[in-house]
């Protein structure tokens, strides 16, 4: 059973790529036609190979190794956080530090002193010291939860990583890639799909587009624990957390939800029994 509708999909804006100047050739596959000089992507792949992709996640969550949730622009940060929490994986959405995966003993370490950290203020050690003292040990923990946050109960590399627009978390991919960490992704219009090992095609800019396909890789998560929980495997526990805004965001170009009013219109019965040939898709 299809995890996603046509609809859906359409109503999120799944299907609307970027301008066809930007794309990559490589995708070319997952393209359904050009329009406006817009790329509009096949949804019927996209609903094929997201039940693909639901069903490898739900295999790794059900084997007990955790699902590694990446997306550091703005309009994916809050969706990676509440989604993760919600099926108890981890999540990296503010910026990704070199090397998280391929040097994680180092890591590890940061991730040993934020645990001391945060253990130090929950028990009121912070107002005990001097107040310069205490604040030096705050920022500490400030930053150290800046980067680690989201990764901070995490004691090995995940059986996966998700991405939200693998062009941007390119050093998350490369690691990956590198550990031979599968990588689910929601994969634009200009991106390269060879990086990829379980490819979503979908628009990775638009704000409700992010939302349900990360939603239904979270649902693939939370059934494969459960699989897991019943044979007796003792995971993380789900953490549901309000999503806290920072003045820390790197400067970042923002996602405005007027563009929509300048996109083509795409009809469900457009998708099928349609398809494009090489010179609609330039």
């Amino acid at each position: 059973m299809a995890q996603v509708t046509l609809k859906q999909l359409l109503e999120a804006g799944v299907h609307f790529g970027h301008q066809t100047s930007r794309w990559n050739p490589k995708m070319r596959t997952y393209i359904f036609t050009a329009r406006n000089g817009i790329h509009i992507i096949d949804l019927q792949k996209t609903v094929r190979l997201l039940d693909d992709a639901w069903d490898f996640v739900r295999g790794v969550a059900a084997s007990g190794r955790p699902v590694l949730f990446v997306g550091t622009k703005k309009q994916a940060q809050e969706t990676i956080q509440t989604e993760a929490a919600r099926c108890g994986m981890y999540f990296v959405n503010r910026r990704w530090m070199g090397g998280m995966l391929t040097n994680f003993s180092t890591v590890k370490k940061r991730i040993e002193r934020l645990q001391e950290l945060r253990k130090m203020q929950q028990e009121g050690q912070f107002e005990q010291m001097s107040k310069k003292d205490g604040k030096k040990l705050q920022d500490e923990l400030d930053r150290l939860m800046f980067h680690f946050d989201g990764i901070a109960d995490m004691k090995r590399l995940p059986g996966a990583l998700y991405v939200v627009d693998p062009r941007k978390e390119h050093i998350a991919v490369t690691e990956a890639n590198r550990l031979k960490i599968p990588v689910v992704a929601i994969t634009d219009s200009n991106c390269d799909p060879d990086l990829i090992t379980y490819v979503i095609p979908g628009n990775d800019d638009a704000i409700r587009a992010v939302k349900l396909l990360t939603a239904k890789i979270a649902d693939a998560c939370q059934d494969g624990r459960q699989e897991a929980q019943a044979r007796g495997e003792i995971l993380p526990e789900v953490e549901e957390r309000e999503f806290l805004e920072t003045p820390r965001y790197e400067e970042i170009e923002e996602y405005l939800e007027d563009e929509e009013d300048y996109l083509p219109t795409v009809s469900e019965e457009e998708f099928s029994g349609r398809t494009v040939d090489d010179e609609e898709a330039r």
